[in-house]
């Protein structure tokens, strides 16, 4: 270890200069290379001539991507210099996660100095001892999560703006509004601030900063019990369940696929005049998040990633294409936050090409509508529909000759050139195909129902019957319903 570039890391307490150690003191004069986290701290001034990342901050789309860069900088110029000082608020050791990244490292040696963190301060001001008492330190930016299954006494750091405040409310789904809470700021400062206020009002009563915290004595309800409860029970079935146990990803495939189509009934049958057509939607999307949660429950069986990973990775990368929306960025309207996702998805992916990341597992109908779709992006296509609407007759004709020539691979050809130019016709009519045609058929079966009961009715067998009664028997259908 004594050949490493180290990186010294020291602590610049919870805000009051008289809560820096000695210590830190003298390490800091000594050093003549010093970074700090951020100067967004009432003690930072005693690092003086320092380094800071506060620009990475403004820079960065989230804060995982903050962290990675403030510690690669460090060690560069640990390497560089062979020994450097990074200065950070409170103590080195609560809540760091640069400091835990650089203790990971195997490139440098990470000397930790101890600190007074703001954690101190809080106990001697909350009157309480956080050991009898069984409080749990939450980072406020992983409430829903870490929080889980827990009612408390929790004390939550990171709360560092109002909308953090916000997402910790509504995190708790059922909070009555009357829970107390206590807000701690600026803790050992002279600004120092202790207010207690009610859940309801937790986002509304002071305008957090960086150096704000919250104290929950006690919720109602653990932070998502219904959705951990859900969790354990899935864990609990792949154990124990003979069927659970013997499935793979490749084997709930269909299982995947068919509890997608039932969500899209569902969905289609929805009656904004009928509350009850809820519950079928409610239990759809119950069976599909099953799925989600199976396939998760498996790979984490497998030492591959947990459902934790996928909810972190869709919450990141819905931040990171919604610069509109968590950035600076501003747009006029939804097509061009349409068109501003497609270009970050497509720098993100590094894609060569404009179908790159389209499933080929899709069905037909939606495949051709979205191949279709990406190239008319890029100016491959007819100006308006008559150009489409005159492709699908000269389909149609070029499918005629291939029927005529007996040629059965050529004629399956066209016939897919003629089902292709439909869709192109339907995309310039912004109309979805798969739920045209599925519309079509929806109407088809139910005439043709309406045919087995009217022929029922006049005792008449279907598979005896001729085209001229069956026609007869659809044309009274058909009349009947317009």
């Amino acid at each position: 270890m004594g050949d490493l570039p180290r990186v010294v890391v020291v602590g610049l307490g919870p805000g009051g200069l008289e809560h820096v150690t000695e210590e830190t003191r003298r390490t800091l004069e000594q050093a003549p290379h010093r970074y700090l986290r951020t100067a967004q701290h009432p003690s930072a001034a005693l690092v003086e001539h320092a380094t800071t990342f506060d620009h990475l901050y403004e820079a960065a789309d989230t804060f995982d991507d903050v962290y990675r860069a403030i510690v690669d900088e460090l060690v560069i110029a640990a390497t560089e210099f062979g020994e450097i000082v990074y200065a950070v608020p409170g103590s080195p050791i609560v809540l760091e996660r640069t400091v835990r990244d650089l203790r990971n490292r195997d490139d440098i040696e990470c000397v930790i100095q101890p600190a007074m963190s703001f954690l101190d301060v809080a106990w001697a001001r909350l009157g309480i001892d956080p050991v009898e008492s069984g409080v749990r330190l939450i980072d406020g930016h992983q409430f829903s999560t870490a929080a889980a299954g827990e009612r408390g006494p929790l004390l939550v750091a990171h709360t560092h703006a109002n909308w953090v405040l916000s997402e910790i409310k509504l995190a708790v789904d059922d909070a009555t509004g009357d829970e107390a809470v206590t807000i701690l700021q600026a803790l050992g400062t002279p600004s120092e601030k202790i207010v207690t206020t009610t859940w309801s009002e937790l986002d509304r009563t002071l305008e957090a900063d960086h150096l704000t915290s919250i104290y929950i004595p006690e919720l109602a309800t653990p932070v998502g019990s219904t959705y951990v409860r859900f969790h354990e029970l899935t864990r609990t079935l792949r154990e124990r369940c003979p069927w659970d146990i013997e499935q793979t990803h490749k084997s709930l495939i269909p299982h995947l696929l068919e509890e997608t189509y039932e969500v899209v009934d569902a969905l289609q049958n929805l009656d904004p005049d009928n509350p009850i057509t809820d519950e079928d939607l409610i239990e759809e999307l119950g069976d599909l998040l099953y799925q989600i949660e199976f396939h998760a429950t498996i790979a984490e069986q497998e030492g591959r990633f947990t459902i934790t990973d996928v909810t972190t990775g869709i919450h990141d990368k819905l931040v990171r294409r919604h610069p509109h929306v968590f950035g600076d960025i501003s747009v006029d309207g939804s097509a061009e936050a349409l068109a501003n996702w497609d270009e970050i998805k497509r720098t993100e992916k590094g894609r060569t090409s404009v179908f790159d990341g389209i499933p080929r597992s899709m069905p037909a109908l939606s495949y051709a509508a979205k191949v279709s779709g990406k190239a008319a992006k890029v100016g491959f296509d007819w100006p308006d529909v008559s150009g489409a609407f005159a492709k699908i007759a000269e389909e149609s004709g070029e499918l005629q000759a291939a029927i005529d020539s007996g040629d059965e691979p050529h004629t399956r050809e066209e016939l897919g050139d003629l089902l292709f130019a439909v869709v192109n016709v339907a995309r310039h009519l912004q109309i979805d195909p798969e739920l045209a045609l599925r519309a079509a058929t929806d109407k088809f079966r139910e005439r043709f129902e309406g045919v087995e009961r009217l022929a029922a009715q006049r005792s008449i067998k279907l598979r005896e019957a001729d085209l001229e009664t069956l026609d007869e028997l659809w044309e009274l259908v058909k009349q009947s319903n317009t």
